[in-house]
């Protein structure tokens, strides 16, 4: 049982995590302009370890918001001298093309005439946010490498094993429009993402703002609020810890799952993978509305976002928030009973 100093510490911790959030907030909304929900899920991956798809168009601010939270972000760990880690770099964006290597993406051992030896050059996938642009323009080869380390966070070359930052965070984009000379990613692969976000076009209104700020922004080289990377992996830490999960919620997402894998609409349901992988993502949610705990309302959220691209629809069903809606109904309703229950 927690004493009343414990408590006291936990809200102080869950206070701050919360701070951090806002502050990265902030700071991605000054740059990105129309895209609050976007933004919002986007720091939710990063803050819950995970890493998001974008589905786009060409031109519609990816790159702008992944160098937006890349440019916010402060490198301040301590680097000893004689360190193999090389400095961080903020922000990377690797263009995909069917031409690219595996060590285009983690980098390659290359020889030094002075020293006789060969030595490892550092990739661009050591970054603290890699913006993966049009992903699934470049061949399986490639793709499996950036997958790997977005798995194990770490890249093999030449039978060594380099550790990536463990703030690495990818944001990935495909068109889903151009589809000529692409390799689409395979469910598996996909899995490994924990939102897919489906980009429209913003409103009228946010496109004005866009225009008529356009120039300050441009002139505005970096963001003027700055978090450093170890409050965010504290933030991420605080949240694990104080944001509680109810059993009543576990039960909830394994119910809504197996009611899509038995569904005569859907042809292949999610893997338990995804259902870890939504615990802290849950969490942040929870944590950025000021709860410690999460609620149905976050499930009704986020379960879209974490579900549509691990699901296959059956040939002929098109609509995927129908089918969640409809296996989502009956879980949804016993927690609602059993928060009742517990309330009383």
């Amino acid at each position: 049982m927690e004493t009343q100093g414990s408590g006291t510490h936990s809200v102080d911790q869950l206070t701050t995590a919360q701070a951090v959030l806002q502050r990265l907030k902030q700071a991605v909304q000054a740059k990105v302009i129309g895209r609050d929900e976007v933004v919002e899920l986007t720091l939710i991956a990063l803050i819950a370890d995970g890493h998001v798809l974008l589905e786009d168009f060409p031109g519609s601010g990816k790159t702008t918001l992944a160098k937006a939270l890349g440019e916010a972000i402060v490198d301040d760990q301590e680097r000893h001298a004689g360190s193999d880690n090389p400095p961080i770099a903020a922000f990377r964006r690797i263009q995909f093309t069917p031409d690219l290597l595996p060590s285009d993406v983690t980098g390659s051992a290359i020889f030094d005439a002075s020293t006789n030896a060969f030595h490892f050059r550092h990739g661009p996938i050591f970054a603290h946010v890699v913006l993966a642009d049009e992903i699934n323009r470049t061949s399986p080869k490639v793709q499996s490498a950036m997958l790997e380390a977005m798995g194990e966070k770490q890249v093999t070359v030449d039978n060594r094993t380099y550790a990536l930052d463990p703030l690495f965070f990818v944001i990935a984009t495909q068109n889903p429009l151009d589809l000529v000379g692409t390799y689409p990613l395979p469910t598996p692969q996909l899995d490994r993402f924990l939102f897919k976000i489906i980009m429209r076009h913003i409103d009228r209104d946010a496109e004005l703002q866009v225009l008529d700020t356009w120039q300050q922004r441009r002139d505005q080289s970096s963001s003027t609020i700055k978090v450093g990377r170890n409050e965010i992996l504290a933030a991420r830490a605080a949240i694990d810890e104080h944001v509680y999960i109810s059993d009543s919620i576990k039960s909830a997402l394994v119910d809504i799952s197996r009611n899509l894998r038995h569904d005569e609409r859907v042809l292949q349901g999610n893997s338990t993978r995804s259902l870890v992988l939504s615990l802290p993502a849950l969490q942040v949610l929870a944590s950025l509305r000021g709860r410690p705990y999460v609620s149905a309302d976050d499930l009704e959220s986020l379960l879209p976002h974490i579900l549509g691209h691990r699901v296959e629809l059956a040939p002929g069903v098109s609509d995927f928030n129908k089918v969640l809606r409809d296996c989502m109904r009956e879980p949804i309703e016993q927690l609602a009973r059993s928060t009742l229950k517990a309330s009383a």
